[in-house]
């Protein structure tokens, strides 16, 4: 875990809301100079920051609203920090609670040099990232239309639908296949929505495609050179990454990538695992994937995944598969290879 150290005069901490703020602004001896709520307002901001941002930290918890403060931070020159939301649990564990306790403990964090930074993706990139999120909440909303055509179906005791209801070219057949014009309109209305939702994530694709190019072509070609990943996996791999550097060892990346579990020891003894939701879940997602799906290219990664499994269990197996390819995805991106197989199944 990284901690921000910072070496300016000031440093302030931001408890953010929707539609507005607590500002809490410490001078390095401690003493409290601004402490209110402020509306979130570019000129207001600005105007009440502006003696303190030749030298100031400006810390903030990694909510969902943190982008325009980000942004607006570097137009003025101040130094953002981004706060890890779940190593800050703390916080939110205090007997008294509220907005102004919140922003000065984040500020006091910071003066002391205990706040976990969590990574602020560039600008540039933000969007792009949270669109091929978008994309994957759209793939599995139509993956649970096509499962409650089956449910129906099911439910009147019909033949088994099968890949059918999946299927462009049997769809629009569907509702004809119950008698009961309730369930043929139900299921009518999956299909009409699942055409939907295919045609806006045929268009995602596409277009986070064309604009991945501007930005991460070489690590994109990297990635697509292993078996079981293709341009979705290689796109989500490569913008959640963004740049592999921030990653000092292979342990930090497949940590960040959920693909290794950390224990709670105490005395010599273990008490169980903890930070199940501390990492990347999309980066889980897609490293899970590659395992899964590397298999059906490649036999020799089949025969890999036997053995594994055979020592290790069905699940227990591909996730150890899985965390081989983020180890062998590390090394790949740092030292700009593409990937070996044989060097992959022989480790």
């Amino acid at each position: 875990m990284e901690f921000c150290k910072p070496e300016t005069d000031y440093c302030a901490g931001v408890d953010l809301h929707w539609d507005n703020m607590v500002l809490c602004v410490l001078r390095r001896d401690g003493e409290k100079l601004v402490h209110r709520r402020l509306r979130n307002d570019a000129k207001t901001f600005g105007r009440v920051l502006a003696p303190y941002t030749e030298s100031i930290t400006l810390a903030v918890e990694s909510t969902g609203t943190w982008y325009w403060l980000c942004d607006l931070c570097a137009e003025l020159g101040v130094k953002f920090v981004l706060g890890h939301a779940l190593y800050m649990k703390w916080i939110h564990g205090a007997k008294a609670k509220d907005d102004y306790i919140d922003s000065e403990k984040i500020a006091r964090i910071l003066l002391g040099g205990n706040l976990p930074v969590a990574y602020a993706h560039p600008k540039e990139l933000r969007a792009t990232r949270d669109l091929l999120r978008r994309r994957g909440r759209f793939v599995s909303m139509r993956t649970g239309m096509i499962s409650h055509i089956k449910v129906v179906n099911a439910q009147v005791n019909m033949p088994a639908l099968g890949k059918a209801a999946a299927a462009f070219d049997t769809r629009a057949t569907l509702g004809g296949r119950f008698e009961d014009p309730d369930l043929a309109m139900s299921v009518e209305a999956d299909a009409v929505t699942i055409d939907y939702y295919e045609a806006m994530i045929t268009q995602i694709e596409k277009h986070v495609l064309e604009r991945t190019r501007e930005y991460c072509p070489k690590e994109l070609a990297l990635l697509m050179s292993a078996p079981g990943i293709g341009k979705i996996l290689g796109l989500t791999i490569a913008l959640e990454v963004h740049d592999i550097a921030r990653f000092p060892t292979r342990q930090d990346f497949c940590s960040y990538c959920r693909l290794i579990q950390d224990a709670h020891r105490s005395n010599g003894k273990a008490s169980g695992s903890a930070g199940h939701k501390i990492g990347n879940p999309y980066l889980k997602w897609a490293f899970s994937e590659a395992a899964a799906l590397s298999p059906r290219y490649d036999a020799r990664v089949n025969a890999l995944l036997q053995k594994l499994q055979k020592k290790h269990g069905h699940g227990g197996g591909l996730s150890v598969l899985a965390h081989k390819f983020g180890r062998a995805v590390y090394h790949m991106l740092k030292n700009g290879t593409i990937f070996d197989i044989e060097k992959f199944v022989r480790g």
